[in-house]
């Protein structure tokens, strides 16, 4: 089996040396030996690295996306978590959606002043309330000291 060195990897991935130095020592890629100075890493790592992308794209954080691997190496993905993120996203999407509406109302509104429009003032009374909840929401989330 031909192994690539860390600026091979580099190159066919876009990740620079540095990060894969980083993403070993976090036990997310490993590499096989050295050849002199330079890390060698099997050829699977170029889909490992795109799985972490991908997992870095979704959300996940790199210790979450280290627990997504098995001991192999090889993706071992927990799929209620995937699902879970899934529900994030399109809660997320949802939201992004209704802002850009919003936004592309603001900027076409014929009304002479936007606090005089209808639309505006109640789509800003949404995101107000809609704001607050998910204040709320993230301050549940955070562990209390006692």
């Amino acid at each position: 089996m031909k192994f690539l060195d860390i600026g091979e990897v580099s190159a066919k991935s876009g990740v620079k040396p540095s990060a894969l130095r980083y993403y070993e020592e976090a036990g997310l890629i490993s590499s096989v030996s050295r050849h002199g100075l330079r890390r060698q890493f099997p050829p699977e790592v170029l889909m490992q690295l795109k799985l972490i992308s991908m997992g870095k794209t979704a959300g996940f954080t790199l210790e979450e996306i280290a627990g997504m691997f098995g001991t192999n190496g090889m993706p071992d993905l927990p799929r209620a978590v995937l699902h879970q993120k899934a529900d994030e996203i399109d809660r997320q999407v949802h939201e992004l959606a209704a802002l850009r509406d919003t936004l592309r109302h603001v900027a076409d509104c014929p009304a002479p002043s936007h606090m005089e429009c209808p639309t505006f003032r109640r789509l800003v009374e949404v995101a107000g309330k809609r704001g607050r909840v998910i204040a709320k929401t993230e301050r549940s989330k955070k562990p209390r000291h006692r």
